[in-house]
């Protein structure tokens, strides 16, 4: 059974920095598809950014609205996965999930969420 626990959330003012902890137990982030998502009030759940497994070549992608503010990295002996996010905006304000998906699987695992408010 995999189990994801976000940490790093709170409370920001614009301009600022903060940096979320995905640590996965169960399975390795190495060999996984790891994403964060977030989801804020009335809108639906969207990908942040994810890295894909080592196998994969541990490619990155990030949705346009983060790109050069948010980076995803991996600490394969932390089984760890983070996402440093700069140059924080109110529009960031969400409730950020971390996901694990096995390559090739249509199985995943979401983490309980934690959540992020940037102040204007």
């Amino acid at each position: 059974q995999v189990q994801l626990v976000e940490s790093g959330g709170g409370l920001v003012q614009a301009g600022g920095s903060l940096r979320l902890s995905c640590a996965a137990s169960g399975s390795s982030v190495s060999i996984n598809t790891m994403g964060w998502y977030r989801q804020a009030p009335g809108k639906q759940r969207e990908l942040v950014a994810s890295i894909s497994s080592i196998s994969s070549g541990g490619r990155t992608n990030y949705v346009d609205s983060v790109k050069g503010r948010f980076t995803i990295s991996r600490d394969n002996a932390k089984n760890t996965v983070d996402l440093q996010m700069n140059s924080l905006k109110p529009e960031d304000t969400a409730v950020y999930y971390c996901k694990s998906q096995a390559p090739g699987s249509f199985s995943f695992y979401w983490g309980q969420g934690t959540q992020v408010t940037v102040s204007s």
